[in-house]
């Protein structure tokens, strides 16, 4: 009896002990799946949310000072409006073919004004000798003022091929350049040569006031956003652009960015305007995302709102503004990209509830 209770016994152990591992077989998928969704519902807060359009990402102070997150008020400034024209850098090898001719028309100038001094002289001396009792012939006379003539009239073709030359300097290049080219030493005339300086067409509009000697203007490469040129008055240009109207005159302006043939705008003062007030945007608070510069500026304790500027109008260590940034205005001078990257893991993450 007691050895059927004990087989019966151990069947029933058998039978439960198979019916909890089907048990744990069969529940193993529901027990995943629930697990996972519970750790689906523990979601990580986010720090980044839009108010009104604009981005905002939420940082405590205690996590601004970990990331050495830095602000600076924005500074008040003013700005005289610009307008912008074009122009474009010369070369100047025409006029290196130009000066290279009248250089060699002056010294054959020079050189028949020397034979012509000597024809001279040999002459007066001839008819000296030929009126003291005619100690030389009257032929040799007559031979020696045939060649003083002659030297006069090579004399006077050799100044007027010089003169030519010089006209046709002055109507392509100027009055000024027609001078520099005369002198014996031209710094201006040296530093184009040497390339340390390019010479600029540029064109303004007609109501503009005509440059003064030492007149500057801000240039550069045309759809370049690298540094703006300081570029130096030079004269009135008697060369016309054919792509706009305007007056034409040249400038110099440093070599390192400028190439022959290159397009250039030309930023300049509205000096009948009013200077235009707002803020400048220091250069270590700009980051850039899509082709657009911007910046982070810090509402209360912790929001920090990214917003569009503009970096048309340059400032002393800056960027001149109007618009929404006022003066007193903090903003993040380091730490921008930081916030910028914390908006990125945001977007990805959205696309992946997506």
């Amino acid at each position: 009896m007691n050895r059927k209770v004990a087989i019966i016994i151990a069947l029933q152990a058998l039978i439960i002990v198979i019916l909890f591992w089907v048990l744990v077989f069969y529940g193993k998928d529901e027990y995943e799946a629930y697990t996972q969704g519970d750790e689906e519902q523990i979601e990580t807060p986010s720090r980044v949310s839009t108010d009104k359009g604009s981005t905002v990402v939420t940082l405590g102070p205690q996590t601004q000072k970990q990331s050495d997150i830095r602000t600076a008020p924005l500074q008040a400034g003013a700005h005289q409006d610009s307008f912008y024209s074009y122009g474009v850098v010369i070369s100047i090898e025409p006029l290196i073919d130009l000066r290279s001719r009248y250089l060699a028309a002056k010294a054959d100038a020079n050189v028949a004004r020397a034979a012509l001094a000597n024809s001279r002289q040999e002459y007066q001396r001839l008819l000296e000798l030929n009126r003291d009792n005619r100690n030389v012939s009257d032929r040799a006379v007559i031979a020696a003022e045939a060649a003083w003539k002659a030297d006069e009239a090579r004399l006077l073709a050799a100044e007027n091929a010089v003169g030519s030359l010089r006209d046709s300097i002055r109507q392509s290049w100027g009055e000024v350049l027609a001078e520099e080219i005369a002198k014996p030493s031209s710094d201006l005339l040296q530093r184009l040569l040497q390339y340390d300086d390019v010479l600029l067409q540029v064109t303004l509009p007609f109501d503009y006031p005509t440059p003064k000697p030492g007149s500057l203007l801000t240039v550069s490469p045309s759809g370049s956003t690298g540094k703006s040129i300081q570029a130096r008055f030079v004269s009135a240009s008697p060369q016309t652009d054919s792509t706009i109207q305007g007056k034409t005159y040249f400038f110099r302006a440093p070599a390192d960015d400028l190439r022959s043939g290159m397009r250039i705008r030309v930023r300049m003062a509205n000096t009948s305007g009013k200077a235009v007030t707002g803020v400048i945007v220091p250069d270590d608070a700009v980051v850039w995302y899509g082709g657009q510069a911007w910046v982070y500026v810090k509402e209360g304790n912790d929001r920090f709102v990214r917003h569009a500027i503009d970096t048309d109008r340059e400032a002393a260590g800056g960027w001149f503004n109007t618009g929404s940034l006022k003066p007193g205005q903090l903003v993040v001078t380091r730490g921008a990209q930081l916030l910028l990257s914390e908006e990125f893991k945001y977007q990805i993450t959205n696309e992946n509830d997506d």
